[in-house]
């Protein structure tokens, strides 16, 4: 990385550029030196691989030297055991912490990009771009509900490779960050062209089409799809559920510790229900299924969560978890560091640096209502 005096002398933007080059070089001349190290055992393994097995509808793929394939079941397992590099759709500690990494240092490249446009100082930009979010974890479930027509009707997808990688983890943050960028720069122009009075409320309508196009094509094939079930019940539970809870955590703060909320305002209850959503999203999927009258049980793809549910299996005992479920302390633990968060933005923090406070609200929000927004979505159609 550039050292601050570089920085200065060349510029963010310059350093930012030439940061994501070198990365690129980096990994591109290691894996033509150590391929099989390189690219086959991190690249592949780690990023590429869960997605093109997710891509094929796979259990697995199979990387022998170059040669790619897609299998199940046992096959997997053999793989592996043969020393073949196997990845699997999903994520593993590996790819979660790379992907923090990347999403912060595309984090710093929004802000600076956001500088150079003289936006991200109203904290109208926050509220008008959590449709964005909504749509994003609708356009995942479109990828799910491919697949789930694949698997049940026998047929080839709909949408195949390549083309669906572009709405599968972590390509689809690509693709919705560009859509999203696309509806800024053009709600800006309109703005500052005197075509509308303020961007946000254009940026905001914008993404409200894109979501409702996007879950209504999926209540469409719903009713056309015997496979695809409606569970409305489940929608509107977590919805109502996540609202209570958001809205109890902000009121209770704002009560008692009015220090909470002072500097994120209703920026902060925003984050709390987009955090609410995703973990009571995960509890009624994956504990409560059964009254939901859901098809099968959800399981989760992140490692933290599966930590969580591990380690409850094993502290509470099997009277109370039979009872409540086994998911419940994620949620908990979601919306402690969620409160702990917004906390953190006090007045002092938002004052000085308050477009790349927004930028970083913006990507807290983000990675609890899109994850959150396609579990509570994929359930409501049994997919």
């Amino acid at each position: 990385m550039f050292g601050m005096d570089v920085i200065d002398r060349i510029g963010p933007a310059r350093a930012w550029l030439a940061t994501f080059v070198a990365s690129v070089l980096a990994l591109a001349g290691g894996s033509l030196i150590a391929p099989r190290r390189v690219y086959d055992g991190f690249i592949w393994q780690y990023f590429w691989g869960p997605v093109y097995a997710d891509a094929h509808n796979a259990q697995c793929a199979i990387n022998d030297g170059g040669s790619i394939t897609t299998a199940g079941g046992a096959a997997c397992s053999t793989a592996a055991q043969e020393g073949l590099v196997v990845a699997e759709p999903g994520y593993t500690v590996v790819s979660e912490v790379g992907y923090m990494l990347v999403g912060l240092f595309f984090l710093v490249g929004i802000w600076i990009l956001l500088r150079r446009l003289h936006l991200g100082r109203n904290r109208n930009l926050f509220f008008g771009l959590v449709p964005f979010m909504l749509f994003g974890g609708a356009l995942r479930v479109v990828e799910d509900a491919n697949n789930w027509l694949a698997d049940t009707a026998g047929t080839e997808q709909i949408i195949g490779y390549p083309l669906n990688t572009l709405i599968i983890s972590p390509l689809i943050y690509f693709t919705v960050f560009f859509i999203t960028l696309a509806a800024l720069l053009g709600s800006v122009w309109l703005s500052r062209n005197d075509f509308v009075e303020s961007y946000p409320p254009v940026l905001g309508a914008v993404g409200t089409v894109l979501f409702v196009v996007t879950f209504s094509g999926l209540v469409v094939i719903s009713v056309l799809e015997e496979s695809v079930g409606q569970y409305p019940a489940f929608l509107l539970v977590t919805v109502g559920l996540a609202t209570g809870i958001a809205y109890a955590l902000y009121w209770l703060a704002d009560r008692f510790a009015p220090e909470i909320n002072s500097g994120t305002g209703y920026i902060g209850l925003v984050v709390l229900w987009a955090h609410a959503i995703d973990g009571v999203a995960n509890v009624l999927a994956s504990d409560w299924w059964e009254a939901f009258g859901l098809p099968f049980q959800y399981v989760p793809k992140h490692p933290a969560n599966a930590t969580i549910i591990s380690i409850t299996e094993a502290v509470v005992p099997a009277s109370v978890t039979s009872v409540i479920g086994t998911s419940w302390p994620f949620l908990l633990v979601k919306m402690a560091v969620a409160l702990g968060i917004v906390w953190l933005f006090n007045d002092e923090f938002l004052d000085e640096n308050p477009r790349y406070s927004i930028v970083l609200l913006m990507a807290i929000a983000a990675v609890g209502l899109g994850p959150g927004t396609r579990d509570m979505i994929r359930a409501t159609f049994g997919i």
